[in-house]
């Protein structure tokens, strides 16, 4: 039964992003208030920061209040600003902010994972009916209205298909997809955003804002069409079917299209749960998340391009779950074989091998005023939990540094920062290695990281139990003839 999209409550389907619904299109509206309380927070911090050279007080009560406000506006905007707020609150902000300050930020972005205002069960409905094209009761034998999670561009509701199978069904917020839209080509915008979280850096980083919100936007554009999604997940879900700790959901296709996605519903910890969970189980999770972003790498030539708390559910055998393929870069087969070169002759010490590497890459040209030397050790630094000693622990504090390293123009890479380039095709890095380094650091995890990478960079004999049975599975996968 077709279910006419006439109007909910006396609000039209296709009129829930108009004003007064919290998605707001027009570029002047969109950007005013971001713009607006940029201005006045860099107007208070020198008030803040005045008062604390004569009283000696300290600003956290206005950093607290700073944070508190971003939080409030990103939330009540949706699109890709609050998809933006998303990505800050889980990526440690880098050197934008202070240390002591950055638990601060953190908090209060952090909700914006967690309390996003979900859609009214009847706009949900309505939704779901239009674009399966039947009622829901036609296709599912049970459906809770109550989302499970309510994330940026959609909700997240558990139901029971009419043939008995558990799933988590995906429902994108009507009108989202064109306030991104409007976002997106709306450059100023989202660089105003990051112009905050750089103006509250006392690095003073410089950065090419327009170019970062360039990416971001990129990024972002990729997870509106569900179907694209759907065809990513399954194709991780066929290459993961089987694997004895990392697990991909299955994709029930005939009930998915561009607005609605569903898939096996996955039970288990969650981010906060896992953050409390015992040693040995995060050290276990964080070297399953390893495995899976750069394992997909190097084995499918593949990234899943958002590493989000959100997307992980943990379980008590040490096992992951990876949800939401939105966004997936896919390599030539050449470039992930260079930059595995580069990274062994760089952890192997090789000045010279790291240096041509990064070269044929195209991350610097051999004409460029940078010495061999200050190349490896641009990347030496970053690859310290390679070949420090052993077993190495990630932690926040390390995360943080880490990308400091990787990104300070007055630090000892600064040579070698300034004069690297980035294609597109390895932009999405800006995302991928913040995100991946930012959430194993919270889990705090000791591992012996070395051997983990010697196994898949040098196809070295496994030496734990997670590897053992991963050489095991990918063993039998190519016994059996899979790629």
């Amino acid at each position: 039964m077709s279910v006419p999209s006439s109007s909910i409550g006396g609000q039209a389907l296709s009129d829930w992003s108009q004003p007064g619904d919290g998605i707001g299109r027009g570029r002047v509206r969109r950007t005013a208030p971001l713009v607006g309380l940029t201005a006045r927070t860099a107007g208070e911090a020198v008030v803040a920061g005045l008062r604390g050279k004569l009283t000696g007080a300290e600003a956290t009560e206005f950093h607290v209040r700073t944070a508190e406000r971003y939080a409030e506006l990103l939330g009540r905007s949706k699109g890709a600003l609050l998809k933006a707020g998303q990505m800050l609150s889980y990526t440690a902000a880098g050197p934008a902010v202070s240390a002591e300050l950055r638990a601060i930020y953190q908090t209060a972005l952090a909700r914006l994972r967690d309390d996003v205002p979900p859609m009214a069960g009847e706009l949900a409905r309505e939704v779901l009916e239009c674009e399966l094209g039947c009622a829901a009761e036609g296709v599912f034998a049970e459906f809770d209205w109550e989302p499970l999670a309510a994330a940026s561009i959609g909700q997240v509701h558990a139901a029971r298909l009419r043939d008995g199978r558990e799933v988590a069904v995906k429902i994108q917020y009507p009108g989202v997809a064109a306030a991104i839209d409007a976002d997106l080509k709306n450059t100023e915008l989202l660089a105003t955003l990051l112009s905050l979280m750089m103006g509250l850096s006392p690095l003073r980083l410089s950065a090419d804002l327009r170019g970062m919100a360039c990416e971001m936007s990129a990024r972002i554009s990729e997870e509106l069409d569900y179907r694209l999604e759907a065809a990513s997940q399954a194709e991780f879900a066929a290459y993961y079917r089987g694997h004895p700790f990392i697990r991909v959901p299955e994709v029930v296709t005939e009930w998915s299209t561009g607005r609605v996605l569903t898939q096996e519903l996955v039970r288990g910890l969650s981010w906060s749960e896992a953050l409390t969970a015992p040693q040995q189980l995060r050290n276990r999770w964080a070297e399953v998340i390893w495995r899976f972003i750069w394992g997909s790498h190097v084995r499918f030539w593949l990234f899943n391009a958002d590493p989000h708390p959100g997307n992980y559910i943990f379980h008590e055998d040490g096992s992951v779950s990876f949800l939401d393929f939105g966004c997936v870069k896919r390599f030539h087969p050449d470039q992930v074989n260079l930059m595995v070169q580069m990274g062994v002759a760089c952890v192997a010490g090789d000045v010279l091998g790291t240096w041509r590497a990064c070269v044929e890459i195209g991350f610097c040209r051999s004409c460029d005023p940078v010495t061999p030397e200050e190349v490896y050790e641009f990347w030496r630094a970053a690859f310290e939990l390679y070949w420090g000693e052993q077993p190495f622990s990630v932690t926040p504090e390390y995360a943080v540094q880490y990308l400091e390293r990787r990104g300070s123009p007055n630090g000892p890479c600064a040579n070698a920062i300034r004069y690297f380039t980035m294609s597109p095709d390895w932009a999405v890095m800006g995302r991928i290695e913040p995100g991946a380094i930012s959430i194993i650091g919270q889990l705090c995890p000791v591992v012996n990281w070395r051997v983990v990478a010697g196994e898949l960079y040098r196809g070295e004999a496994p030496q734990t139990e997670l590897g053992e049975r991963e050489r095991a599975f990918f063993e039998r996968r190519r016994v059996a003839g899979h790629t």
